[in-house]
């Protein structure tokens, strides 16, 4: 089942509040990513890209679970999510910092669009085949030392279900033979342990409203469930149909349990 949490909200006194901090938070990112990043190597940013998230998180209310995060391996792998709002990635990068492919609407994001450039994120324009060859070789070079996020739905989903997952971002990892790890990612009220709808991303619905959506909503728990890849079998060629499919059985299974 699924709730809207109707029935209570974040007080609206607490949600001015949080929409300030919220303003300050992202300022301190704009300023870490113009001064402080230049300086740094990628291990210090990483660090700093989680403690920022993990702040995020905090400041929506938004409690993280991980299950099945022990055996991610050190070196790089493709990452493969389902996707349900923008707040994903601030989750994952919560818990491990990776680099992202996103639609190339995301660039033109206010303030939230620059920081995803700063960033290291890979933008796709989905309607253009050829920007898509482009991307896939970026990619490539990525994950020879980095690891990379995708959302191979193609957009955002109410999270009750999977989209189907498109093949073409895979390839980088079937040519290069790169682990993919499959992630589930889930929404839920704390209090009832039902599945929440409060961060689903959808529709016409903006940013702000996106964002209003989630402070008004009290409790609400996140869960990353990271999935191992496919093995190969003696002689067969995992080919990007064969992970792509693999990793949409795995995230649809884990997301149909309750």
């Amino acid at each position: 089942m699924t709730q809207m949490h109707q029935q209570e909200q974040t007080p609206y006194l607490i949600r001015f509040g949080l929409w300030l901090l919220i303003i300050l938070h992202t300022i301190r990112g704009v300023l870490t990513l113009s001064v402080l990043f230049p300086l740094l190597d990628r291990q210090q940013r990483d660090h700093h890209i989680q403690r920022w998230c993990q702040r995020l998180l905090k400041i929506f209310g938004l409690h993280l679970t991980v299950q099945g995060a022990e055996r991610l391996p050190s070196t790089s792998y493709l990452l493969v999510s389902n996707h349900i709002s923008w707040i994903d990635i601030h989750v994952i990068n919560s818990f491990k910092p990776v680099r992202f492919v996103a639609k190339s609407e995301v660039a033109s994001w206010p303030i939230f669009g620059w920081m995803a450039k700063q960033l290291g994120t890979v933008f796709i324009r989905r309607d253009s085949a050829r920007h898509a060859r482009q991307v896939v070789d970026q990619m490539a070079e990525v994950l020879k030392t980095e690891s990379v996020c995708i959302f191979p739905e193609g957009t955002s989903s109410s999270g009750e279900t999977v989209l189907p997952f498109k093949p073409n971002l895979f390839e980088p990892a079937a040519i290069s033979h790169t682990p993919v790890w499959s992630l589930a990612i889930s929404y839920h009220s704390r209090k009832t342990g039902e599945r929440s709808l409060a961060t689903a991303f959808i529709g016409d619905m903006g940013l702000v409203e996106s964002m209003a959506m989630i402070l008004k909503s009290p409790d609400l728990g996140v869960t990353l469930h990271f999935l191992p890849p496919l093995q190969a079998q003696p002689g067969q060629d995992l080919d990007r149909k064969l992970l792509c499919q693999h990793s949409y059985q795995a995230i649809s299974a884990a997301i149909s349990v309750p």
